[in-house]
């Protein structure tokens, strides 16, 4: 199993989120958290994907000079891609509320990275996750912005929250990636680093 295919090794994971934090323990997995704050600024010129896989590379070009020879670094980027622009995480209640209003009765894209790596090597891989929304009324979009405060988080939702059960009317693709990882391929990957 994955423990023991990562026993010589320290998976490092540099993530705040509480929700990739819990996947890595739900694998069984021995992490420790180190996180540096990066500015994610990225070229303008990337799409969807691309704008992921290079924020996660970035997160973990931060933190690379700090990594021992026995250790695996794990980094994460999500956003929500609508129409063609990448929503990331609002800047305030106001932006918040615009994010969900433009969301309301669409499908969009939840798009996550994953970079894992080592002194040695690099895997950098993504899933993509299609996501449609019910109509939402302002009185709903209110509701939720005042008791579930979801500014943390890319497009302003937590699918695990309650806008998920009200307002999410079809999910193609991994669950786990819109809550904040592909855990699925996270392990496949993995167990193939180590």
């Amino acid at each position: 199993m994955l423990r023991d295919k990562l026993k010589n090794y320290k998976v490092v994971l540099a993530s705040g989120s509480p929700r990739r934090q819990q996947f890595l323990r739900e694998l069984d997995v021995d992490f420790e958290v180190r996180l540096k704050d990066v500015e994610e600024i990225y070229p303008d010129t990337l799409k969807g994907a691309e704008i992921t896989d290079y924020l996660a590379e970035l997160k973990a070009a931060g933190l690379e000079e700090s990594l021992s020879d026995n250790e695996i670094l794990i980094t994460s980027d999500t956003i929500v891609w609508l129409e063609g622009k990448a929503l990331g995480k609002p800047t305030d209640y106001d932006d918040a509320f615009a994010m969900l209003q433009s969301l309301s009765g669409k499908t969009h894209e939840v798009i996550t990275s994953v970079c894992i790596k080592n002194t040695d090597k690099k895997d950098i891989f993504h899933e993509t996750t299609k996501v449609t929304f019910n109509q939402l009324s302002d009185e709903e979009i209110k509701y939720y912005l005042d008791n579930y405060k979801p500014f943390d988080k890319a497009g302003s939702y937590g699918i695990q929250e309650w806008i998920g059960l009200v307002a999410i009317a079809k999910i193609e693709g991994s669950y786990a990636n819109v809550v904040g990882m592909p855990v699925d391929k996270v392990y496949r990957h993995l167990s193939n680093f180590a």
